[in-house]
C-alpha cells in the first residue's frame, strides 16, 4: 500500500502511538533525574566507606569505622539537602543570583567553613551532650554514637522527603541524647549542657529575627523612606557592606586561621575594624558607579543590594559549614578516636579525612537535592526582595558566627527562618503602622480585623508547621536513636 492510500484511522493510531512514546520518554527522563541523584549520593557513601577502610587498614575495628564513615557521609548529604537551603534561599528568592551560582557559592564556602573553622562545635556534639565515662566501655560508647548518627540521618532524610523544615542540629543532639539514655540511663546526659543548647534554640531564632528586623528598619528609615533614595543608598550601602565584611574578617581571624596562627579576640576585633573600613572605602566608588542613571524609586535600589546580598550569602555559607559540619562528623570523629585508641573520655581530635567527608557531603547534598528546598525557603514563607534578603542573610550570618564562636550547636534552620519571619513580621507591623497613620491624617476609621487579616505578609501555616517541626524533632530523633541502639546491642551480644 502506498503512503497516499493510508487509511486516516491508521494515521491517527500512529500519532497516538508516537504520542505515547514521547510521553514515555519524558516520564523516563523525569524518573531518571532523582534516580541519578540517588545513585551519585550512594556512590559518595561508598567512597567515604572506602576512604575509611584505606585509612584504618587491617585494624581490629576497621569494619566499625567503615560503617560509621558511611553513616557520616549519609548524614552530611542530608545536611546539604536540607539546611543549606536556609542560606541560599533568600538570595535566590530575591532573584539576586541564579540557582546555579547559588549552588557553586554555597559548595565552595560550606567546604571552606567546615575545613578551616569546623572544630569547636564538633567537640560539643561528641562529648558535651552525654558523659562518655558513664558508658562503661568503648564498645557501648561506639554503639551509642553509631545509633545517634544513623537515627539523625534517617530522621532528616524522612523530613526532607515529606517537606518538613526540621533542624539537623536538633536531630543529631536528640540522637546522641536518646542513645545515651538507652545505654546508661538518664544520668548519662549532661543536662546542664542540654539546657544551654535548648536555650540557644529559643534565643537564636528570636535573635536572628530581631537583627534582621533591625537591619530592615535601618534600611527603610535611612534609604527607602528618604526623598532622594539613590543619594541615601550611596551613603549607607557601603557602610552596610563594611559591617558585614568586618564581622566576617573578625570571625576568620579568631577561628578560620587558628590552625596557622593564634589570634586573640582584641586583635581579631581590630582586624575586623580595619577590614570594615577598607571595604567601606572600596564600596563607595562601586556603589556610586552602580547608581548612575538609576531612577529615584524603590525598584532601583535592588540593583545596589546585589553585591552585598551575594557576599552575605557566601558569609553565611562559611559560618554554616563551620557550625553544622559537627552534625555529620561529631559522632563519627568520636567513633574513629575510640576505635583507634580505645579512649572515649578525652577530647576528640578530628582527622582531616573525617572533616573532608563532612564538607564534601554537605556540598554533594546541596548540589543533588537542594534546589527544591532553596525555592521553598526563598519564595513560600514571605515575599523577599534583595534588601529584605540581605537583612536575613546578614542577620543569620552574625548569629551563626557568634554561636559557633561560643561553641554552641545552634540550629542554622532556626536562625535563618527566624530572620525570614523577622523581616516578614516587621513589614506587617510597619505597613499597618503607616496605613493607620495615613487613615488618621485624613480622618478615616482604623483598620478592620478583616483588613488586617488580608494584609498579612507572612504565611501563618508555615509558621505553625515550622514550630511543630522544631518541637517534635528532638524527641523523635531520640526515640529512633534509642531503638537503633537496642537493635545494635542485640546484634552484638
Amino acid at each position: 500500500m502506498s503512503d497516499n492510500n493510508l487509511d486516516p484511522s491508521h494515521l491517527e493510531t500512529l500519532d497516538r502511538d508516537l504520542g505515547r512514546l514521547s510521553t514515555l520518554e519524558q516520564a523516563t527522563a523525569y524518573v531518571s533525574r532523582p534516580m541519578m541523584g540517588t545513585g551519585i549520593a550512594l556512590m559518595f557513601v561508598v567512597f567515604a566507606a572506602l576512604i575509611a577502610a584505606l585509612v584504618f587498614g587491617q585494624a581490629d575495628n576497621t569494619l566499625i569505622v567503615v560503617i560509621a564513615a558511611a553513616f557520616g557521609a549519609y548524614m552530611a548529604l542530608n545536611i546539604g539537602a536540607n539546611d543549606v537551603a536556609n542560606n541560599m534561599g533568600p538570595a535566590v528568592g530575591a532573584n539576586a543570583m541564579s540557582m546555579g551560582v547559588a549552588i557553586v557559592i554555597a559548595a565552595v564556602f560550606e567546604s571552606a567553613g567546615a575545613l578551616l573553622a569546623g572544630g569547636d562545635v564538633v567537640s560539643t556534639i561528641a562529648k558535651g551532650i552525654i558523659a562518655p565515662e558513664s558508658m562503661g566501655t568503648s564498645a557501648a560508647f561506639i554503639s551509642a554514637m553509631m545509633a545517634a548518627l544513623l537515627a539523625s540521618a534517617l530522621w532528616v532524610n524522612l523530613a526532607t522527603w515529606i517537606g518538613a523544615p526540621v533542624s539537623t542540629t536538633h536531630s543529631v543532639v536528640g540522637g546522641v541524647m536518646g542513645a545515651g539514655i538507652a545505654a546508661a540511663g538518664f544520668g548519662a546526659v549532661s543536662w546542664g549542657q542540654m539546657s544551654a543548647i535548648a536555650a540557644s534554640w529559643v534565643i537564636s531564632p528570636l535573635l536572628g529575627g530581631l537583627i534582621a528586623a533591625g537591619f530592615l528598619w535601618f534600611i527603610k528609615s535611612n534609604i527607602i523612606y528618604r526623598d532622594d533614595k539613590i543619594a541615601a543608598a550611596r551613603k549607607w550601602v557601603p557602610v552596610l557592606v563594611g559591617i558585614m565584611a568586618g564581622a566576617f574578617a573578625a570571625y576568620l581571624a579568631v577561628k578560620g586561621f587558628k590552625k596557622l596562627i593564634k589570634i586573640e579576640l582584641p586583635m581579631a576585633l581590630l582586624i575586623g575594624l580595619a577590614c570594615a573600613v577598607a571595604v567601606w572605602l572600596v564600596m563607595i566608588p562601586v556603589i556610586k558607579k552602580q547608581s548612575q542613571g538609576l531612577e529615584n524609586r524603590n525598584k532601583s535600589l535592588k540593583v545596589l543590594f546585589g553585591i552585598p546580598l551575594i557576599v552575605s550569602a557566601a558569609m553565611l555559607s562559611f559560618a554554616h559549614g563551620a557550625n553544622d559540619v559537627a552534625n555529620a562528623v561529631g559522632p563519627l570523629a568520636a567513633i574513629v578516636q575510640a576505635s583507634a585508641t580505645g579512649d572515649f573520655t578525652q577530647a576528640v581530635q578530628i582527622p582531616l579525612w573525617v572533616m573532608s567527608i563532612g564538607a564534601l557531603g554537605i556540598s554533594f547534598g546541596l548540589f543533588l537535592f537542594g534546589p527544591k528546598l532553596i525555592r521553598m525557603v526563598g519564595n513560600q514563607i514571605t515575599k523577599l526582595n534583595p534588601m529584605r534578603a540581605y537583612c536575613v542573610a546578614l542577620s543569620a550570618a552574625i548569629t551563626v558566627i557568634v554561636a559557633s564562636w561560643l561553641g554552641l550547636p545552634v540550629s542554622s534552620t532556626h536562625i535563618a527562618v527566624g530572620g525570614v519571619f523577622g523581616v516578614g513580621f516587621f513589614r506587617e507591623w510597619d505597613t499597618e503602622r503607616r496605613l493607620r497613620k495615613t487613615k488618621q491624617k485624613i480622618g478615616l476609621p482604623d483598620l478592620a480585623p478583616e483588613e488586617r487579616r488580608r494584609r498579612k505578609l507572612v504565611r501563618r501555616s508555615h509558621f505553625l508547621t515550622i514550630v511543630a517541626a522544631w518541637i517534635i524533632t528532638v524527641p523523635a530523633a531520640a526515640i529512633l536513636s534509642a531503638t537503633i541502639f537496642m537493635v545494635i546491642k542485640g546484634i552484638t551480644l
